[in-house]
């Protein structure tokens, strides 16, 4: 059953650290719409942070690329949240996901997906290596 949006936005950007910044407050005054709590748009302002940072450090290995990003609000006041680049992917999807498991640096703590899971109400990671990774979120507000 295919879920009535009230209203989107899309942007695409260059997967620079300091484009992350932007689409934080791209993202949570979009969600202003829906009168969410200061909690809520710091959550929110949070998992759009990891996801950009998540794309500009590992898929794009602070390499040019773009990532893409839709917000829709739905009917039922839930935020839809979709982060895509075309970066090198993900091989193990379930072993990114583990909590301190990075593929970056030491100054890397490997907490971004637990992060956007703890913030979100639903998280859905589609990578295919070569191909690039999808990061579909929702929260309800």
């Amino acid at each position: 059953m295919k879920r009535e949006i009230l209203n989107f936005f899309e942007m695409k950007i260059p997967s620079k650290s300091i484009n992350e910044g932007f689409a934080r407050m791209a993202v949570s005054a979009f969600a202003s719409q829906t009168d969410p709590t200061i909690e809520q748009l710091a959550e929110i302002k949070t998992v759009i942070s990891e996801a950009i940072t998540n794309a500009v450090v590992h898929g794009y290995q602070n390499e040019p690329g773009i990532i893409h990003v839709k917000v829709s609000l739905l009917k039922e006041k839930t935020l839809k949240i979709v982060v895509k680049d075309k970066g090198v992917g993900i091989p193990d999807i379930h072993k990114a996901m583990e909590p301190l498991y990075t593929t970056g640096n030491a100054d890397r703590a490997g907490m971004g997906f637990t992060i956007m899971q703890t913030f979100t109400d639903k998280l859905k990671v589609v990578s295919r290596p070569g191909k690039g990774t999808t990061l579909t979120m929702e929260k309800a507000l």
